[in-house]
């Protein structure tokens, strides 16, 4: 590189999946995994301080002035699916909660970020802020929470010209994604999630959250067959869950479409392909108030719990692990076992039962963090006072 050029943010990019490639290319089965320090907190509620037990929190972790300052940081939201569980708004539940999502913009802007973008995508074809308009959010007051927030629902291609193309390092299903440009067009990416259990995947934690981040365009069951569907209004079963179709020919096939099609196999490894090609600079989940037994309304036996619990990393990997035990389950669990032991039929052979897989697991082997406890330091309050009992709460065991 010649010294008078400035490397741009997708050169960066590319550079940044190079050298993971090498990392998750060459990595042996006993070397170790990146780590970085994990904060529990606990919080009572939205009427606390919220701000204050998260600023606490990125202290905790070694603060996050020399990450945003004079940055672009996007934020990826956990806004998953509709409905409400009847007497709680959807941030109580299956949503991050407004109030969360506040407190992350002015801890931002006070660490020093140039600009913010609030982004996920949306299946209605509807706005961001119309979105937020319906879980009853104050659109205005989260503009107003950092001195520059954005919105951007990504989809579909919103904003950009283009989509961006960005590669997955050492991929399990797709070598590359193409995504609405602000995955690629920042300079920092965090993801807030809220702590759940999900139906077919065993937990709702970062790694999931980025299943998200692919554009229905181009992944939904409506997208476009040659190119991106701008009206696309559906989910991402045939594509990305079952496997029964490729994406958009504009964007890369999978690698293997001969390998497993059911959504245990198939939706872990997606996950990790996503948060490998666009690496997670900062991990915030969110237990304040939250829903058990499956990750939104819709799923039956799912209901509300109050964990009282906010959990931050700078690891994806090494926050969802600390989480999963908090949640009362082990990070290093085996497909089949809890919290990975949900079962559903392949859709090539219906006699064929299968289990989900660990996506923490499949994240740790391609060199995107560890998943191992002993190795990963605890801030805050300790793991075994934090725990709450998901499945004991899902049963009635613990009340």
């Amino acid at each position: 590189m010649q010294h008078c050029h400035k490397m741009s943010r997708r050169e960066w990019l590319a550079a940044s999946g190079a050298s993971l490639g090498v990392l998750g290319a060459g990595i042996p089965a006993n070397a170790a995994a990146p780590v970085s320090p994990v904060s529990i907190a606990k919080c009572a509620g939205y009427d606390r301080d919220v701000t204050a037990t998260m600023a606490a929190q990125l202290d905790q972790i070694g603060g996050i002035s020399s990450l945003v300052r004079g940055k672009t940081v996007t934020v990826k939201l956990n806004l998953t699916g509709g409905g409400r569980f009847p007497g709680y708004s959807p941030g109580q539940t299956h949503w991050v909660h407004p109030q969360v999502v506040g407190a992350c913009c002015h801890l931002l802007g006070k660490a020093g970020a140039r600009r913010i973008i609030l982004a996920e995508g949306t299946y209605e074809f509807e706005s961001m802020e119309d979105k937020f308009l319906d879980g009853g959010w104050d659109v205005k007051a989260l503009r107003n929470a950092a001195p520059l927030t954005e919105f951007e629902q990504t989809g579909v291609r919103g904003s950009g010209k283009r989509y961006s193309r960005i590669k997955v390092p050492k991929p399990y299903i797709y070598p590359a994604f193409d995504v609405n440009h602000v995955y690629e067009d920042t300079d920092v990416f965090v993801v807030i999630s809220k702590m759940k259990q999900h139906e077919e995947c065993g937990l709702t934690l970062t790694i999931k959250n980025m299943f998200g981040a692919t554009p229905v365009s181009i992944y939904g069951d409506d997208a476009g067959v040659d190119e991106p569907n701008e009206k696309a209004r559906e989910s991402r079963e045939l594509i990305c869950h079952y496997g029964k179709r490729q994406p958009s020919k504009s964007a890369p096939a999978e690698l293997d479409p001969k390998s497993n099609r059911y959504e245990g196999y198939r939706v872990p490894r997606i996950c990790v392909d996503t948060a490998a090609a666009r690496p997670i600079d900062l991990a915030i989940i969110e237990g304040i108030e939250t829903c058990v037994g499956g990750e939104g309304p819709w799923v039956k036996g799912a209901k509300h719990a109050r964990p009282g619990l906010m959990i931050v990393g700078r690891n994806a990997v090494c926050t969802d692990a600390v989480t999963t035990a908090v949640m009362g389950f082990d990070p290093r669990a085996k497909g089949g076992e809890g919290p990975f032991n949900v079962t559903f039929k392949s859709h090539v052979d219906p006699g064929d039962t299968k289990t989900a897989d660990n996506p923490m697991l499949l994240a740790e082997a391609v060199g995107l963090g560890s998943a191992d406890l002993k190795k990963i330091e605890v801030a805050g309050v300790p793991i075994k006072d934090a725990r709450f009992d998901f499945e004991a709460y899902r049963t009635g065991r613990n009340g």
